[in-house]
């Protein structure tokens, strides 16, 4: 696929203490594949992939299909590469901030990584998607499901429970982020918060390894999705 065989660039930054499960997540997103042999992320590292957005019009139609290249960025959720990590927060137009559902702490930690990214994103409330990680390890559980919805109620974030092990919702979780996003570039009226490269004037059609997001599910995620958020740009 050429370089320009894309209309928007679009840059996702995953969140959350090491061993969630933030590699195997975004491995298992691009390549639909499980490695549990992967190692602890130092620093940075990403993964792309190409997929089509199609938005709804005001009668409920679907729009001409948007050719989208999702860069996700994985980040080392050790305490020594923050200052590392938070240098690419305002990059990023959105986030998956994930926690482990075997490990309270992961989960207890979610607010920590709130407070940074309201510090350090683009603005004070950033396009973020909780994700309850491990789903499918249900005898080791520590963290309810409510008690998790809750909390992402109390943010107005979507939240998904989600295993990198079988891929449950791990593409749901990212489409709605996408979904997220767009929408915010369509009703930004200022657009200085969108990073230089995000818009691709110069994409040209042609044959493409694009894969098409799957419907979103209803009902399968929690929280405002993105309902009160605001951004520095003047928003309508």
């Amino acid at each position: 696929m050429s370089d320009g065989d894309y209309d928007y660039l679009i840059k996702f930054l995953a969140l959350g203490d090491s061993g969630v499960g933030k590699t195997s997540f975004l491995y298992q997103y691009t390549d639909k594949k499980f490695n549990s042999k992967f190692i602890t992320t130092v620093g940075i590292d990403f993964r792309e992939k190409r997929v089509v957005y199609k938005s709804n019009g005001p009668d409920g139609a679907a729009g001409r299909g948007q050719r989208i290249h999702v860069q996700l960025w994985d980040t080392a959720g050790q305490e020594r590469f923050r200052s590392l990590t938070t240098a690419f927060f305002r990059d990023a137009m959105g986030f998956l901030l994930l926690f482990d559902l075997t490990n309270e702490q992961s989960f207890l930690n979610v607010r920590n990584w709130m407070s940074q990214l309201q510090m350090h994103a683009y603005c004070e409330n950033p396009d973020i998607v909780l994700c309850g990680n491990k789903c499918d390890l249900q005898e080791q559980r520590a963290v309810r499901e409510d008690e998790a919805r809750e909390l992402a109620e109390k943010y107005g974030i979507p939240y998904f429970e989600t295993s990198a092990a079988n891929g449950q919702f791990v593409s749901q979780a990212v489409d709605v982020l996408l979904d997220l996003i767009m929408k915010r570039m369509e009703r930004c009226v200022d657009k200085s918060w969108i990073p230089d490269g995000t818009v691709r004037s110069n994409g040209h059609s042609g044959h493409t390894d694009i894969t098409e997001p799957k419907t979103q599910e209803k009902g399968k995620y929690g929280g405002g999705g993105g309902g009160g958020m605001t951004c520095k740009a003047e928003c309508n």
